[in-house]
């Protein structure tokens, strides 16, 4: 079956820095989506960044220019390397997959199928 599991969260300074990995298992990524979440405590769970069918690279307003999405060229792991963290930027970080998605919709989290079980993020 398919399996998410992030790693590399940790506890940073502000303006610190951090790079989340997520190991995809269990099936060939084609064309399929994948994206990073996070949830902060109290809050809805928000997207941050994700790879549409298209394989464009979308972020949310809070994530442009800080944060960067990326994948290995077997499309086997995900990434997000993060930059100029702010304590808002403190909660579980969660990768995501689905199969087919609307470009507009792509930060909603239920677009997505499967979900990892999360790495812990604290900027303080």
């Amino acid at each position: 079956h398919v399996q998410l599991v992030e790693s590399g969260g940790g506890s940073v300074q502000a303006g610190g820095s951090l790079r989340l990995s997520c190991v995809v298992s269990g099936l060939t990524v084609g064309r399929d989506c994948l994206g990073w979440f996070r949830q902060a405590p109290g809050k809805e769970r928000e997207g941050v960044a994700s790879f549409a069918n298209d394989g464009i690279a979308r972020y949310t307003d809070s994530a442009l220019g800080r944060f960067t999405i990326s994948q290995d060229s077997a499309k086997t792991t995900l990434y997000l390397a993060m930059s100029s963290l702010r304590p808002e930027d403190t909660g579980v970080y969660y990768c995501a997959l689905c199969h087919q998605i609307d470009v507009d919709s792509w930060y909603e989290d239920y677009e997505y199928g499967t979900w990892g079980q999360g790495t812990q993020v604290t900027v303080s």
